[in-house]
């Protein structure tokens, strides 16, 4: 059996090789996904962000990035994550179900010009998927952060959203690589907003 050491060894070594393995097909939709957010920002809109566990995590940070700074001094941007209000969660899934969650919000907050960033590691998520639906109906661009084999929400795309799907099976990696997805979009939103500094 393995021991501990040898487990950790490993699995840096296999979030590295995922990470060069996907440089050729994720680099140019997350390019496309943050020319995309800025385009939002500059016409006076909002980029929004759910997902489910870790992967609302990943929405509060991007979002926090956002608003407050990434890596230089600049101007607050606006993001929300839809995943940390208490109560509108609890009131949204008490009173109709838990696949609302997200929808509800959408449908209420979201503007056609917004973006919807979309994340979840299986694609599956029944509340992410709905939150989709909505972001479509409202005329929301969708940036769809996924994993595997991109799940249902891989079907749902149109030509006005971005899908960037990280090829693994492992949701521990997929979520290692939809953080550093976020870091490059970050940065490219301020490299494109307010040049190098």
């Amino acid at each position: 059996m393995m021991d501990i050491l040898d487990r950790i060894v490993q699995h840096f070594h296999d979030s590295a090789e995922l990470k060069l393995q996907c440089v050729e097909s994720l680099a140019a939709p997350l390019q496309l996904a943050a020319e995309k957010m800025v385009h939002a920002l500059v016409n006076e809109g909002k980029i929004m962000a759910c997902g489910n566990g870790g992967s609302a995590a990943d929405a509060q940070h991007f979002a926090a990035e956002l608003l407050n700074r990434f890596e230089m001094e600049r101007p607050g941007l606006a993001a929300v994550a839809l995943t940390t209000d208490s109560s509108t969660l609890t009131s949204i899934a008490n009173d109709y179900d838990y696949v609302q969650v997200f929808s509800k919000q959408v449908r209420a907050l979201g503007q056609a010009g917004d973006v919807l960033l979309a994340i979840s590691t299986s694609g599956n998520s029944p509340n992410v998927v709905e939150a989709v639906d909505a972001a479509h109906d409202r005329g929301i661009s969708v940036v769809a952060l996924t994993g595997r084999d991109g799940g249902k929400m891989a079907g749902m795309m149109t030509g006005d959203d971005v899908h960037v799907c990280v090829p693994s099976p492992v949701t521990a990696r997929i979520q290692e690589v939809h953080l550093l997805c976020l870091h490059c979009m970050c940065d490219a939103i301020d490299q494109k907003l307010f040049g190098a500094q």
